[in-house]
């Protein structure tokens, strides 16, 4: 099991101390992530003139907003991948059935290839015994 970490961080001015089984990095990209939207926010007029109760809120509001864009695109993404590992399966599945069809071509254009062959020799064999049997008058 790995070990808790404790961080202290800052978050609108105030430090805190985080404690997880995260790393110290993603504790501290967790904080950042909330004095950016502290921040976005701050920048908005009317936010800054809300009372601190509601600003929390509103803040909370947007981070939950946030949180539940990513789980939908993630979502979408995971369909997405579902999809294309089906449409590799399927590509592959037919690779293989087209392999097996050009082994198959293959060994029959050899069969025939030995046929025509032995039809090759078997007219020569012929032809030669006609030359033989009815000899040209000259």
């Amino acid at each position: 099991m790995a070990s808790k970490t404790d961080t202290e961080v800052i978050i609108g001015g105030k430090v805190f101390t985080l404690s997880g089984y995260e790393s110290e990095e993603y504790l501290q990209k967790v904080a950042s992530y909330i004095n950016n939207k502290i921040a976005e926010y701050n920048k908005i007029e009317g936010f800054k003139r809300q009372p601190i109760d509601t600003q929390n809120v509103l803040l909370q509001l947007n981070i939950a907003d946030d949180y539940f864009k990513s789980r939908k695109q993630i979502e979408l993404l995971e369909e997405q991948l579902s999809e294309k590992e089906k449409e590799l399966y399927d590509l592959k599945h037919e690779l293989i059935t087209s392999q097996i069809k050009l082994e198959n071509n293959e060994k029959n254009s050899k069969n025939l290839q030995s046929k025509l062959d032995e039809s090759s020799k078997r007219i020569i064999q012929l032809e030669a015994q006609i030359k033989g049997d009815n000899p040209v008058k000259k």
